[in-house]
């Protein structure tokens, strides 16, 4: 195990068994009669990765009360949802490799990996639809078409390098942050919480997810493609303006800014290097680092309220792991 891995294994610790019931009930429930399915599925396991946000949701709920059946279920079903939306950002993204290993669609192509990626959307509210309350399913629904919007909102705005900083935040929250939010919320409301404690959950998942997101945007620039186990610098290369290069764009000398906007358009003119260069000159890193800190710090805030436990001690480690994390 590496050192991260260790790591993790110590928070997950308050909800280990839940957490590997939840990885049997997600491959329980994706299993199909057909072998060539199962093979795609096999492929898609090795998406799971950290298992970050069904973690959220257990470690939330039993830091709130005690853990009951449904929240298992439904940490298979946010896995899936992730799992899904990882599998289509991978085509969108033209990524080949996913934790170390070839992406879905460069094994199988994009048909494939756009169906896979429908597939396991489907057993999620398959899934989830089991639970006798439709409060999950309604919730699970509202935050993929979130998401949904998120990601369209993103390619709607490719190639501009007029993006505002206020905008970016809204493009992650909506397409990242909203479903660690509903993780949150979800452990929560199946703990009995009352209504004001499960929205103020939601605020930390939300906050949570909004500093992971600028910290994998920020790897995505100046990160290992050893380290992080998947395709970097796609973002630029499809014209996706993120926090370090907006911030660079406002604060370059105008060769510099040219240069990042030729990028942002569909250009060339600048390797991996160049571009490295310029964040540096403009400390567009150190600033992203620095916003994502701001949402780390109001995400423990939220925490204060919460019964002292090992569940909540956990919560504050994760959030805070999120600003040492280079994969």
């Amino acid at each position: 195990m590496t050192h991260a891995e260790i790591i993790l294994a110590e928070l997950y610790a308050p909800i280990a068994a839940e957490l590997e019931d939840a990885r049997v009930r997600f491959d329980e429930e994706i299993r199909s009669e057909h072998p060539f399915v199962n093979e795609l599925c096999a492929q898609v396991k090795r998406y799971r990765g950290k298992m970050l946000r069904p973690a959220l949701l257990l470690l939330t709920g039993r830091a709130i009360g005690k853990l009951v059946d449904d929240h298992v279920t439904l940490a298979a079903v946010v896995e899936m949802v992730h799992v899904a939306t990882l599998v289509h950002d991978d085509v969108l993204d033209e990524a080949d490799v996913r934790r170390r290993q070839a992406t879905v669609n460069a094994m199988s192509g994009n048909e494939a990996a756009v169906m896979l990626g429908d597939y396991l959307i489907s057993h999620a509210f398959h899934l989830c639809s089991a639970l006798d309350s439709q409060y999950a399913s309604r919730e699970i629904g509202a935050t993929t078409n979130t998401v949904c919007e998120g990601e369209l909102s993103q390619i709607h705005h490719r190639g501009n390098p007029r993006l505002s900083e206020s905008r970016y935040i809204d493009i992650i929250q909506g397409k990242t942050a909203a479903l660690t939010g509903a993780c949150c919320a979800l452990g929560a409301r199946f703990a009995d919480a009352p209504a004001e404690t499960v929205e103020t959950m939601r605020q930390f998942g939300i906050e949570l997810g909004t500093a992971f997101q600028i910290v994998d945007d920020m790897l995505d620039l100046v990160g290992s493609s050893e380290q992080v186990g998947k395709t970097l610098g796609r973002d630029l290369d499809l014209g996706k303006p993120t926090l370090p290069v907006i911030h660079s764009l406002a604060n370059a000398d105008p060769q510099s800014r040219a240069c990042l906007e030729t990028l942002i358009q569909g250009g060339t003119g600048a390797d991996r290097q160049a571009v490295q260069e310029i964040l540096q000159r403009t400390a567009g890193i150190d600033y992203a680092r620095r916003v994502a800190r701001e949402f780390v710090t109001a995400a423990l805030e939220r925490l204060a309220a919460l019964p002292e436990s090992p569940s909540k001690n956990s919560l504050v480690t994760m959030a805070e792991f999120i600003l040492r994390r280079d994969h």
